[in-house]
């Protein structure tokens, strides 16, 4: 089977985590600093907290951006259940913004649109989550200048655009948020096994997301209500959660780090070529906006549905039932049951909707050679004919 996506675990990579095994520290130890520190240094961020996975980074950065009852997050459609439910831990409501129909991005002509009602009706959402759908970056300099606008705080998911670019410079800096979040499950551009991080510039919002990670409890001076008893000393000062990630995670991502500007590289041929061998078939292939610099984590097409005799449905089984080991991405977050007994309805987002009933994700990763890439195509064509 060839998967849509997958880890590439180097000699390297392994030597880390053994190292860390034959270290005094599995967990509280260097290693994760330096995660960290390389992650916001390639980003040219100010500060990163790495956490247990991408969730939690998402919980955390909702919190300490003050996210709590009674108040309004704004997320796209198309994405992971995990960047709306973040709002919901909040006890926040949750509501959508509809795609570009080019960038399968939330859109931020619509975004304008929803926000002048909003304003209307004095519900203005306090966060907005973009989401770099498949590693390509949303339209952060308009969405940013409607934050300005409108009073509303950014956290950008970034969870599939480790290493990707926005007008030029490296996503995760934060010029046009307050927060940025990465993942690094198995099939994202780099991986700690399960992880996730989040990156800022704001000092006092580094700080709180570490009390958050690790139980709302410090050894900083700085951050107690009074002097140390001794040097065993520690306070609980806020109610956090356990959402620290291990050394041998951190280990990891530290290894992979060195080799992302290659595994993106890789990424970007498999695009090119692709592109070229699918042009003439009934499909459309990803958009690549000018100003975004994608890191390709997916490569979903949509099926030209008027074009051909098969539906998406046995398109794809027809696939998988010949080892290619394609996906979905997404079924649209408002669609699912949990959210629907919330009240949100199917034909409220249509482009999302749209998108979802014609995508198929096919394999990329920087493992994929020219064989497989044959492979994957030559059956597209036969089910395509």
């Amino acid at each position: 089977m060839i998967p849509y996506g997958r880890q590439d675990i180097s000699q390297s990579d392994i030597d880390s985590i053994v190292s860390v095994l034959q270290s005094d520290f599995l967990t509280q130890g260097p290693q994760v600093p330096l995660f960290e520190r390389a992650i916001a240094g390639y980003c040219g961020a100010e500060y990163g907290v790495a956490v247990n996975s991408a969730t939690s980074a998402l919980h955390i950065a909702c919190l300490v951006l003050g996210l709590g009852k009674g108040d309004y997050l704004w997320t796209s459609p198309n994405s992971f259940v995990a960047s709306s439910n973040c709002g919901l831990y909040c006890g926040a409501y949750v509501d959508f913004v509809d795609i570009d129909p080019k960038t399968y991005n939330l859109s931020a002509e619509e975004l304008e649109k929803k926000l002048i009602q909003a304003k209307k009706d004095n519900k203005l959402p306090k966060i907005v989550i973009p989401v770099h759908f498949a590693g390509q970056s949303c339209d952060m300099q308009k969405i940013h200048s409607l934050s300005k606008e409108y009073g509303f705080k950014i956290i950008e998911d970034a969870s599939h655009a480790m290493g990707g670019k926005y007008l030029d410079k490296p996503i995760g800096g934060c010029q046009y948020s307050d927060i940025t979040v990465f993942s690094f499950h198995p099939v994202k551009i780099i991986t700690t096994a399960e992880g996730g991080l989040a990156t800022t510039n704001d000092k006092e919002l580094s700080e709180r997301m570490h009390l958050f990670r690790s139980h709302g409890v410090t050894r900083d001076p700085e951050l107690m209500t009074k002097k140390s008893e001794g040097g065993w000393y520690y306070q609980q000062v806020n109610l956090g959660f356990n959402y620290r990630m291990t050394e041998l995670q951190a280990a990891l991502g530290v290894s992979q780090m060195e080799r992302l500007n290659e595994f993106i590289a890789l990424r970007h041929k498999c695009q090119i070529r692709y592109d070229e061998l699918l042009k003439d078939l009934p499909i459309t292939t990803p958009y690549q906006d000018l100003n975004s610099f994608s890191a390709l984590h997916l490569y979903p097409i949509k099926i030209q549905t008027d074009k051909v005799k098969n539906t998406r449905k046995e398109i794809f089984e027809t696939l998988r039932n010949n080892d290619i080991g394609v996906n979905v991405h997404y079924i649209p977050v408002h669609t699912q049951p949990y959210y629907e007994n919330m009240g949100f309805k199917k034909g409220s987002y249509p482009n999302a909707e749209s998108y979802y009933e014609s995508a198929i994700s096919i394999p990329i990763f920087q493992g994929l050679t020219i064989k497989m890439q044959d492979e994957v195509v030559n059956v597209l064509k036969k089910v395509l004919s």
